[in-house]
């Protein structure tokens, strides 16, 4: 017990080697615990990201704590001494103050959580890991209508929420609205082929379409918001030059959007070669 004493006694002494000594024992449990979360899996689940986010989070506070009550009395005497450069310490301090009071914000508002969607000015990208300093997401590319990973991550100051809205875009990993045009560059008359290609969507639609209407209810109770349905929407307009797009929107599987795009092309491709056939000169 005495020497249990001693040496508390005389870590307390050298508070530097103390810390060393703190900060490393809550690195190695640190460690210990992510690898057990992570376990011997190559693809981490959103469960795993979570209690991997919340023990990096909780170490990190644990450590702030500790370290603060340790040095209390020379940070005490510190502030003291820097009392007349506060307003400089502030103003050099200020992208720090305000990750921080964004994470606040984050946390208060509940905009997302780890594994959701979301848009932040003009990235996009899955939650995979949030603290006090920055939130990290995995680049997805939106603005193409891809809706597949870049293979990028990015970093993201929690100060860039005071300065962009942030957009929680979570139901589009399983169901979107997929917009995409056709342009037809003859000034013909297209309207006779619109039912026949809702006629193609629907078969193309069969094997989901059931599923996609009770997901588009879901999402409707949930938002309190009437929103276009799960039905396909076709209409034409013209641009400036003369030619007449097509704009098609489908409620359909995220992962199949691509491909249903593909299929819809062909066959409207098909349908207006064989409603408009080629002139021979």
């Amino acid at each position: 017990m005495d020497i249990i004493t001693e040496t508390f006694t005389y870590l307390l002494a050298n508070k530097l080697l103390f810390t060393i000594i703190i900060v490393a024992i809550i690195a190695i449990v640190r460690r210990v615990i992510l690898s057990q979360v992570r376990g011997d899996e190559f693809f981490v689940t959103e469960t795993q990201r979570k209690w991997m986010s919340r023990t990096k989070n909780g170490t990190f506070i644990l450590t702030l704590v500790v370290l603060f009550a340790l040095w209390r009395s020379e940070i005490n005497e510190f502030a003291l001494s820097v009392t007349a450069i506060a307003v400089a310490i502030v103003v050099a301090s200020k992208e720090i103050i305000l990750c921080f009071t964004g994470s606040i914000q984050r946390a208060s508002s509940r905009s997302f959580r780890i594994g959701d969607w979301i848009e932040v000015g003009k990235i996009c990208g899955e939650v995979i890991e949030h603290n006090m300093m920055a939130t990290v997401i995995q680049e997805i590319d939106l603005h193409h209508g891809q809706y597949h990973y870049t293979g990028k991550t990015a970093t993201l100051p929690n100060s860039m929420f005071f300065t962009y809205p942030v957009k929680n875009l979570n139901f589009m990993k399983r169901y979107v609205y997929h917009n995409f045009s056709i342009v037809v560059r003859d000034f013909v008359n297209l309207y006779p082929l619109l039912p026949i290609m809702v006629t193609k969507i629907d078969h193309h639609s069969e094997d989901f379409i059931e599923v996609a209407r009770r997901y588009n209810s879901v999402i409707e109770k949930h938002a309190g918001l009437d929103l276009p349905g799960s039905e396909p929407h076709i209409h034409i307009s013209s641009s400036t030059t003369g030619e007449q797009i097509v704009h098609f929107m489908l409620f359909c599987p995220t992962e199949r959007a691509t491909h249903l795009e593909q299929d819809i092309r062909r066959d409207f491709m098909e349908e207006y070669e064989r409603t408009f056939p080629p002139k021979v000169a």
